[in-house]
Parts: structure tokens; sequence; C-alpha cells
């Protein structure tokens, strides 16, 4: 295995990986701002507030596209199994 396949699997995982957590970062991301915006007109600075509904709603959001990750999760394990004797030889 040369150089080139190790960085073409590796650009594949790193891919896969951005892929599988773009949904609960985009959320808790949303989440967060909303949050905060909430704060700010309020002027409620508890600093629990903002952990109990991330988490709840990323929680629920990962329970949501669950089904969906372990369906990508395995296709790109099938993948890269069934296509892994290209790299070695």
């Amino acid at each position: 295995m040369g150089p080139d396949q190790t960085v073409e699997i590796m650009r594949r995982v790193l891919i896969e990986a951005m892929m599988l957590s773009a949904p609960l970062l985009v959320t808790a991301c949303l989440v967060s701002v909303l949050v905060s915006l909430v704060q700010t007109l309020t002027s409620v600075q508890e600093q629990t507030l903002t952990a109990v509904p991330r988490l709840a709603v990323v929680f629920v959001v990962m329970v949501a596209v669950l089904p969906w990750m372990v369906h990508r999760l395995v296709g790109f394990t099938v993948h890269m199994f069934t296509g892994f004797h290209k790299y070695l030889g």
C-alpha cells in the first residue's frame, strides 16, 4: 500500500466522519444560538439553561438519525472491506 492509497483511505474516513457528525453538530449549534438569543433578550444568564436544551435536542436528533447513521456506517465498512484488496496488491 503506497502513500497515495493511504491518503485516499484516510480522506474517505474523514469525509465519512464529517457526514455522520454533521446533523448532531449543526443541531447543537442552532440550539446554542437560539438559547443564547433568548438569554440575551430576557437577560437570564443561567448556565444550566444553555446545556440542558442542547443535550435534550441533540439526543432527540441522534435517536431520529441513528438508523441513517448505522446504515451509512455499515455501507462504508462493507465498501472498505470489499474494496480493500485493491489497496493490498
